[in-house]
């Protein structure tokens, strides 16, 4: 078959392979179930599934990740007074919410005002990081880079940085993020308007520009290799280090349209750097909303990014900083 695109792959069926044997050590074990294909995956990725290695730490993440599940979904099944009719007829619009915001950093709460959502939040962030641990880990034991476990901590970081490093330099619980699907799209929401509009926050635009570049990089990439697939360009490995004629044809269709082309290798360099510096920036932007600046829309006046809007009804935007009045502390 001398043509192929997305429509018209070519599966290449062999025996599953268990993988490449590792030299175990005393806290690892052997990967477990016996591979095995499906046709259907393979029209979509790899046909072959398992086997699979969790060890000790992939329990260990699973195990705090059940928990964390568990404790988000009883509770808002509890809400809708244990009718599962109910709990899935209103799933979207169910919420576990941060502690009051009268408990601050307190430790010490009743489970219905926010106990329940800070326990769910530390067995998932165990959860994550242990899962962290295991991506570097595995990664060093097949001998890869660990560019994986570096990419995934940018997601961390603005995972932690949304429920716990804000938070707690805001000094209120309160401040964290909801579990639920319609409520933290609301909390998104109201956390904008509270602060004068995120949109003029310059790392949200940042991560706005990293956010839209790599769905640009992915589909130009993506687009690239299936038009390059006639001449064996999905074998990017073999292109990188013995250059054929689909690497020439792609570098040259892109110096032809925009007069700059990546190579097999450094697109995927482009691509990592925008998908990580996407929550790597939206971070540093959430966690300077509240703690260095408290309106947007005012700063970006300010500093000449945004034009000051005309007093329509003649009440100006008032600087909430001046007339703030932190809370009396709370006694644990």
């Amino acid at each position: 078959m001398d043509y192929q695109n997305l429509f018209t792959q070519v599966q290449v069926v062999a025996e599953p392979h268990h993988g490449s044997p590792l030299t175990p050590k005393k806290d690892e074990r052997e990967r477990t179930g016996k591979p095995f294909l499906v046709h259907l995956f393979g029209r979509l990725g790899n046909a072959q599934i398992g086997p699979i290695y969790l060890g000790t730490i992939g329990v260990a993440s699973l195990f705090f990740g059940m928990i964390g599940f568990q404790i988000i979904g009883w509770n808002m099944l509890a809400s809708v007074n244990w009718d599962p009719i109910q709990f899935i007829r209103q799933l979207f619009w169910l919420s576990l919410d941060p502690p009051l915001p009268k408990h601050g950093l307190s430790l010490n709460m009743p489970l219905a005002e926010g106990g329940w959502w800070m326990m769910a939040g530390a067995f998932l962030t165990a959860s994550i990081l242990l899962w962290w641990w295991r991506t570097y880990r595995r990664a060093i034991a097949l001998g890869l880079g660990t560019h994986i476990a570096w990419a995934f901590l940018s997601a961390i970081w603005l995972f932690l940085v949304l429920g716990f490093l804000r938070p707690l330099l805001v000094g209120s619980w309160s401040e964290g993020v909801p579990f639920g699907i319609f409520s933290h799209l609301d909390w998104t929401a109201a956390f904008s308007l509270r602060y004068g509009n995120l949109f003029y926050n310059p790392f949200h635009m940042l991560s706005i520009v990293f956010l839209y570049g790599s769905a640009l990089l992915f589909a130009m990439h993506g687009a690239t290799i299936l038009a390059v697939g006639r001449y064996g360009g999905e074998r990017e490995i073999e292109q990188i280090v013995d250059r054929g004629t689909a690497s020439e044809r792609a570098g040259l269709f892109w110096r032809w349209t925009m007069g700059f082309n990546a190579t097999m290798e450094s697109i995927h360099r482009w691509a990592w750097w925008f998908a990580v510096l996407t929550t790597l920036t939206g971070g540093i932007g959430i966690l300077l909303t509240g703690t260095v600046v408290d309106n947007w829309y005012l700063w970006a006046v300010k500093h000449g990014v945004a034009p000051a809007y005309p007093d329509v009804y003649g009440i100006p935007v008032v600087d909430p900083a001046p007339n703030f009045v932190p809370p009396p502390p709370v006694a644990n």
